[in-house]
């Protein structure tokens, strides 16, 4: 894909991929965020990582198999995310705590659903510009 093409797709994807991650993250991050910061999480998270993934991933790994490139991407993200939501809401006292491991698996099941509804949207061709 050309570097138009991948410029042309980043507001869809990256609309599509809040719509499925944020209401996992309402409902799956614990109890000790408020709504508010579930919501946040869900938008600025995908805003954190998703250029990366859609704009310069595939153009540096443009000569890598379509696996190389989804097994970078898709630990990328929420690895990314999961560090950054950590440093932004991690308290020391909740390290190793049931509320972190759970906060970290919601954001990992959340990736795990886009990249899920990713492909399947890729394989009938419905995003109409990704091969």
């Amino acid at each position: 894909m050309s570097s138009n093409e991948l410029w042309r797709f980043l507001p869809l994807g990256y609309l599509l991929t809040i719509l499925i991650e944020t209401p996992i993250l309402v409902v799956g991050l614990s109890a000790r965020h408020p709504l508010r910061r579930r919501l946040l999480a869900g938008i600025w998270l995908t805003a954190c990582t998703y250029p990366i993934v859609t704009l310069v991933l595939p153009l540096l790994l443009v000569h890598s198999s379509r696996a190389i490139f989804l097994i970078v991407a898709e630990t990328f993200a929420p690895v990314a995310e999961c560090i950054l939501f950590w440093l932004a809401f991690g308290k020391e006292a909740e390290i190793g705590t049931r509320s972190m491991w759970r906060d970290l698996a919601t954001i990992v099941i959340a990736n795990l659903a886009s990249f899920a509804a990713g492909e399947v949207l890729n394989t009938y061709h419905w995003f109409g510009i990704l091969g």
